[in-house]
């Protein structure tokens, strides 16, 4: 069964097609979860049909009780004439104290200060929030003379679901795969996962810690177009998005109304998204919020009139980057871009991760899932039902990290781990490998934190954090380190005294030489060892893998099945145009390779392409031999004693668009993960 037939059998009446919801929306300034909220009681089956008619039927409720602002008189006169009229807005309440009454306001049908009962107040509080929350209401009108208040809420229903049987949906993660269920929740968040490889999943699902867990504090910086704020605003009826220029100490945390103190939006909402958080010419920050803030991140409580107040909201920081990252690291630093008045230690310190924005590619149209995924509304559901669970106590199982973190460190990195096993295993069960994969991003996300901090703020160096742990299992010590940094050339961690080797994993120990391989080492510096390279790192070419240990070599035999598709071929040539540049031989170099085809049908043609080579390569000085004998090893043995073992053999890097500089060098491109071993017979 493909997953999306697997989606449909566990999930019947919770799923709908992504893409229903942009063929609805058009230009409607309406969150996706409304409208998956209607396509969820209309649309949710795989029936062609029944997903014709009920999006027939969602769209016949968008125009009839949809209000667009710019029609808000016309719907006005219907409510008048009919008496009664049923539609979706943006609601907002305010306590007029005056009166003694609760009062709405309606975003598009420009109505306020209209009485709304106590009793839907009570149910929904985050009608007080001050940002609005969507609803499907039933407005009555009441002719004659003497009226005070012409216009009365009879009925009203925020957009969201009211419960949820949290129990069923942990059991039936257990009827996906690990790589299954990712791609479930990516397809949930509205993108298509064939186009990201798995770290790039985890970035993108890193969004949804906010959501997932209590007064976490979540960073995310990069380039226009990636989808930062797409999760905040779209997926959930529990969060709110703001503008970073127009946040206020009152609107954010308590606003006083006399001797009354109105609670915020930290108060009503599980996620607060600060959207546009950089530098805006004229803006002034208040000083005063930035101080209640830091209290807020740090201890969950913060101090406004006379009252000390507890919240759960997660706070998220989304923003622009200014400059690419081998810029900001060169020059500045990676908060460069957000407002100055942030750019202190005390404020950086509380951020629990800073997720690397720029690896994501800019959305396109295929950057889009067209498949199903979970009904917005109901997933948001789940994850503010996970909210209550906490599984950061699990961690210890596995590792234990360096004295040398201090306790912010240790916080930071425990409820990344909770957060994503409720996220990828919110049953409970994951093996270890998995569990290391958790520990190894959450890690990461909180040095890149700390990295930056030495550079802001000059007294963290007192004190330097090494970011390593100690598996539990086995003993073995791990070193973690950022991937901008390893793709960085000879550039150290800033909290370690030692520089760690560019291809370095997060750095598990290793035999061999550390040194930075920034230039071409010579002979007699050669060591036994082994390297591995991560997903998505970039500065790896062949030359930086293998000239060192082949530019003695006379006969190289390269052993790998999978020289079939022309993309492979390519790379073939491209590792013989390295040896011709860096091989010292001073007779014929000899290349034998072993690979295999993938049909007897696809043979002939291979020997075309092969004995085309041969020819070709006859004219460099270059004998080239082949065979189809291979097995399942990868690996190149040379004649000077050196054999080199090749995780993915030769196809080491990721797929790279045409016309952009991964063209030009390898050293541009992404690299898929893998593994060199270098040993000395």
């Amino acid at each position: 069964m493909d997953l999306q037939h697997k989606i449909l059998d566990q999930f019947i009446g919770k799923v709908v097609r992504k893409d229903l919801a942009f063929q609805v929306k058009g230009n409607l300034p309406v969150p996706t979860y409304v409208l998956e909220y209607l396509l969820g009681q209309y649309c949710a089956t795989d029936d062609p049909e029944a997903i014709e008619e009920g999006l027939e039927k969602t769209k016949h409720i968008i125009r009839t009780n949809y209000v667009h602002r710019a029609e808000a008189e016309v719907v006005k006169g219907k409510i008048r004439e009919a008496g009664r009229y049923r539609i979706i807005d943006k609601i907002s309440v305010l306590l007029n104290d005056k009166v003694d009454q609760y009062e709405a306001s309606f975003a598009n049908l420009t109505l306020t200060n209209i009485p709304i009962g106590t009793e839907y107040v009570r149910k929904n509080p985050k009608l007080l929030s001050g940002n609005g929350v969507w609803c499907i209401v039933d407005v009555g009108y009441i002719p004659g003379e003497d009226v005070k208040v012409r216009w009365e809420i009879q009925n009203i229903k925020p957009i969201q679901i009211s419960n949820i049987d949290l129990n069923d949906y942990v059991n039936k993660r257990k009827e996906f795969t690990t790589d299954e269920w990712i791609d479930f929740l990516i397809h949930t968040v509205g993108l298509n996962p064939d186009n990201l490889n798995r770290r790039e999943k985890f970035i993108v699902l890193s969004r949804l810690l906010p959501h997932v867990e209590n007064n976490y504090n979540f960073m995310e910086l990069g380039p226009k177009g990636t989808g930062k704020s797409h999760v905040f605003q779209e997926l959930s009826p529990y969060g709110v998005l703001v503008s970073g220029g127009d946040v206020t100490s009152a609107r954010l945390f308590v606003k006083m109304s006399g001797n009354k103190e109105i609670l915020g939006l930290v108060g009503y909402w599980d996620v607060v998204a600060w959207d546009e958080f950089e530098q805006q010419k004229g803006k002034q920050i208040d000083s005063v919020m930035i101080d209640t803030m830091q209290n807020y991140l740090a201890n969950k409580s913060f101090n406004r009139g006379k009252a000390t107040h507890e919240a759960t909201a997660s706070m998220s920081f989304v923003g622009n980057t200014k400059h690419t990252v081998p810029y900001m690291l060169k020059n500045l630093h990676l908060f460069e871009s957000i407002p100055t008045a942030f750019q202190k230690g005390a404020f950086l310190d509380r951020i629990h991760l800073y997720n690397p924005g720029w690896e994501i590619k800019m959305l396109k149209k295929d950057s889009f899932s067209k498949s199903y995924g979970l009904i917005t509304d109901y997933v948001a559901a789940v994850l503010h039902e996970l909210r209550k669970f906490d599984y950061s106590a699990d961690l210890k199982k596995y590792v234990t990290f360096s004295t040398t973190l201090s306790e912010r460190d240790h916080n930071a990195i425990r409820k990344t781990f909770s957060g994503l096993v409720k996220l990828l295993y919110p049953d409970g069960n994951y093996t270890q490998e998995e569990a290391l994969e958790i520990i190894d991003f959450a890690a990461e996300s909180r040095k890149r934190v700390k990295d930056q901090l030495y550079v802001v703020d000059e007294t963290f160096k007192a004190e330097p954090a090494v970011f390593e742990y100690t598996k539990v299992s086995d003993g073995t010590k791990v070193q973690v380190e950022t991937l901008e940094r390893v793709g960085v050339f000879g550039m150290p961690s800033v909290s370690e005294p030692v520089k760690a080797s560019p291809f370095a994993k997060i750095g598990e120990d290793r035999a061999g030489d550390s040194t930075p391989n920034s230039s071409l080492q010579t002979p007699k510096s050669l060591a036994a060892k082994s390297i591995e390279i991560r997903l998505n790192q970039t500065g790896v070419s062949y030359k930086t893998l293998f000239a060192d240990y082949l530019q003695t070599a006379h006969v190289i035999e390269i052993t790998d099945p999978f020289i079939r598709l022309p993309y492979q071929v390519y790379n073939l040539i491209d590792f013989i145009q390295m040896l011709k540049e860096t091989n010292d031989a001073p007779e014929e170099l000899k290349v034998i390779l072993h690979t295999n085809a993938d049909s007897d049908e696809a043979v002939p043609e291979m020997i075309d392409i092969f004995d085309s080579m041969q020819d070709d390569l006859r004219s460099y000085s270059i004998d080239f031999q082949y065979d189809f004998t291979a097995d399942h090893d990868r690996k190149i043995v040379a004649d000077n004693g050196w054999s080199i073992y090749l995780g993915r053999g030769l196809d080491i890097f990721e797929p790279y668009p045409k016309f952009t500089m991964g063209c030009a060098a390898q050293e541009n491109r992404r690299c898929r993960a893998f593994s060199v071993t270098y040993t000395n017979q």
